[in-house]
């Protein structure tokens, strides 16, 4: 029994033993049979198409492909369009990765078949026609036959001799009218960047020609119907002169290697000036962004990677209603001041508490043509040499110097004589007119030799009649100190490209004797848009505003209506004002008699039935024009006097006419129309005047 069982145990552990090996002998089969496939499939792929598959993978590539997005809009302060966009059908071009000269050759004459696009559309340059006369190779190879080359010259140096040929010998070679036509069409493609859309044509596409090129789009790659846009204006063109315009060639030639340096491509249209072009990036979005994997010319692959994203609007302080009425209250008015050899007029209506500008108008004037234009930008970029309405800020630098205070600033006007010359006011030439008068009669009657006197005083000079001026030139820059810092003479930082300083006049001791001339406005030049900022200064008791005309930046709703806010304009204070109530309180009294004053010689009375009442200074200011001696007229002033809501600064330099009181036509009526436009008079405190 025993050896039963071990007979039985010994028989199991055989069989067991042969089975161990049969299956390790089976795996060992399969993995080389594996190893001996992967060797084969190794071979085929590495000797045998190695050549082919390497050349695969360099041929083979991912790209960005970026596309135009719509530009924001730009809405006035009531929500309106003032400039919007217009959709249009286009023929666009998207570069290839690896797209030869050759290639771009025969796909613009293919187009050129179908497609008419004007010299208005893409201006052609002569680079352009003869680089596409070149662009044969036939043509090129012909041109090499008459210049010298070398074996050693690369492609580039023969290429440009080739162009010096041609330049130098224009009766060689010409292009048809439908040669010039592929021409624009090969420059628009040739500048587009590899994988970048680039117009053909983005206006005036005609159905004939959408019908033509859909028709043999297999004919030529890249080519593509798509969507454009251009600017559009539903309240008037006119607005443009303030906003600015867009590019619609490609990128401004005085600019291009910078705008490259951002990002941009050579064929995007971009803002050329003023909002347009101070709000750049706000308004250009950002472009959408599609993943292209190509396989030579061939693309395998798009992928959206980011749709894009429109361009953000802005919302300006301005009316655009009420911009019309101040602009066509300038047109209507400028012929009483005589303008035979004036260059125009320009007014600024601003908040005096926030800095926000509710219009800028102007008008151009060429002396020589008589042809007027719109210019609003003139505000910030014409100097002007204002005259008597810059007396307020020689006030406010007497009293803060101390040569005056609000208790003892009583003088006599009398012609005032240094340098073998005599220099007077308006109504005193002879002195005939001496009276004495204090700081606020001072401004009611436009007193001259009052502002002199502060002059000197704080030149430290002891006038008497007939002698030589004492003060040293520094004398210039202490008067200069106190109109800065109210804004007049430099910069205000309004948010438009383009602003100006002004105009100093010389401050050497040659010319010591314009620091009398430069204290009531006779001397140096200040935009309307300076005039505006420093009668807001005292018009609010000291708080110098930076001008704004952008009011917010909105984004876009799903069906196309003005967005979220993304940021609004903050009101800025520049400078707070160093002097005390008392001292403002002496100047406004004096601009309230300006236009409410008993004094015989009171300079605004025609402003005085006004409601609510307005409070300013008038200025005139003897000045050449083309030769001729002619006079600035100019105003600026707040309204209401008790509770300033709104100033108006306007100036006519060159005028021939100082007794049509033009500029206070102006004023009156800019004042009226801001408060029927713009405001409810009915709901303003004016009850202390």
């Amino acid at each position: 029994m025993k050896s039963a069982i071990s007979s039985h145990r010994n028989n199991k552990s055989r069989n067991a033993q042969s089975i161990i090996p049969f299956r390790l002998n089976f795996l060992l089969w399969v993995v080389g049979i594996l190893l001996l496939a992967l060797a084969g499939r190794l071979f085929y792929l590495q000797v045998l198409n190695g050549t082919a598959y390497k050349a695969e993978v360099k041929r083979a590539d991912t790209t960005i492909q970026t596309n135009n997005v719509q530009r924001g809009m730009i809405y006035d302060s009531q929500g309106k369009v003032l400039i919007g966009n217009q959709t249009h059908q286009a023929i666009t071009y998207t570069k290839g990765a690896n797209v030869s000269t050759d290639d771009l050759y025969k796909i613009a004459n293919r187009l050129g078949k179908y497609v008419s696009v004007s010299n208005k559309n893409s201006r052609l340059t002569k680079r352009n026609q003869e680089d596409y006369y070149l662009a044969d190779s036939s043509r090129l190879k012909e041109v090499l036959k008459h210049v010298k080359t070398s074996t050693n010259e690369s492609d580039d140096a023969q290429y440009n001799k080739a162009l010096d040929y041609l330049s130098a010998h224009p009766s060689a070679w010409h292009l048809t009218a439908q040669q010039k036509n592929n021409a624009r069409i090969y420059a628009a493609m040739s500048g587009a960047y590899s994988l970048s859309t680039t117009y053909i044509k983005e206006t005036g596409v005609t159905s004939r020609e959408l019908s033509e090129v859909g028709e043999h789009l297999s004919e030529m790659p890249g080519v593509k119907i798509g969507t454009a846009w251009t600017r559009n204006y539903p309240q008037g063109k006119e607005i443009q002169a303030l906003t600015g315009g867009v590019s619609t060639t490609g990128l401004p030639s005085d600019e291009v290697n910078s705008l490259l340096s951002q990002g941009y491509s050579r064929n995007d249209s971009v803002g050329q000036s003023y909002l347009e072009k101070g709000f750049q990036a706000t308004l250009a979005g950002s472009k959408s962004q599609t993943e292209v994997t190509t396989n030579g010319n061939d693309v395998t692959k798009e992928k959206v990677k980011y749709p894009g994203k429109k361009g953000d609007n802005l919302v300006l302080t301005i009316n655009s209603k009420f911009q019309k009425q101040v602009q066509q209250i300038l047109e209507q008015n400028y012929p009483a001041a005589g303008t035979a050899y004036s260059s125009g007029v320009y007014a600024v209506v601003m908040d005096p508490n926030t800095g926000a500008v509710l219009a800028m108008a102007g008008i151009s004037h060429n002396t020589k043509t008589g042809k007027q234009t719109t210019n609003p930008i003139g505000t910030i970029n014409q100097p002007i040499t204002m005259g008597s309405v810059v007396k307020p800020a020689t006030v406010m630098g007497g009293l803060m110097s101390g040569v005056i205070t609000p208790e003892n600033n009583t003088l006599v006007d009398k012609p005032i004589r240094v340098n073998s010359t005599q220099k007077s006011s308006w109504f005193n030439h002879n002195g005939g007119a001496n009276m004495a008068v204090d700081a606020a009669t001072a401004l009611e009657v436009s007193s001259n030799s009052y502002m002199m006197q502060i002059a000197m005083k704080e030149g430290k000079m002891d006038y008497t009649p007939g002698m030589q001026v004492t003060m040293k030139p520094s004398i210039f820059q202490k008067e200069r100190y106190f109109f800065n810092m109210f804004g007049l003479g430099q910069k205000t930082g309004i948010d438009i490209p383009g602003e100006t300083t002004g105009y100093e006049g010389p401050s050497d001791a040659k010319h010591i004797v314009s620091a009398l001339d430069l204290a009531y406005g006779n001397y140096d030049g200040y935009t309307t848009i300076q005039l505006a900022q420093y009668m807001s200064t005292i018009a609010n008791g000291g708080n110098r505003m930076r001008p704004y005309v952008v009011k917010e930046i909105r984004g876009t709703k799903s069906n196309g209506e003005l967005g979220p806010v993304q940021s609004t304009t903050q009101p800025q204070v520049q400078q707070v004002i160093p002097a005390p109530k008392s001292y403002f309180e002496v100047v406004h009294q004096g601009l309230y008699l300006v236009t409410h004053g008993s004094n015989a010689y009171v300079t605004a009375k025609n402003l005085a039935s006004v409601k609510p009442s307005i409070s300013g200074k008038t200025g005139t200011a003897q000045t050449i024009s083309d030769g001729h001696e002619t006079t600035t007229l100019s105003f600026a002033g707040y309204s209401p006097s008790n509770h300033p809501q709104v100033v108006v600064a306007l100036a006519i330099p060159g005028a021939t006419n100082d007794n049509g009181e033009a500029n206070i036509t102006m004023a009156k009526q800019i004042f009226q129309a801001y408060w029927k436009t713009v405001r409810n008079s009915n709901q303003v405190d004016d009850s202390t005047n």
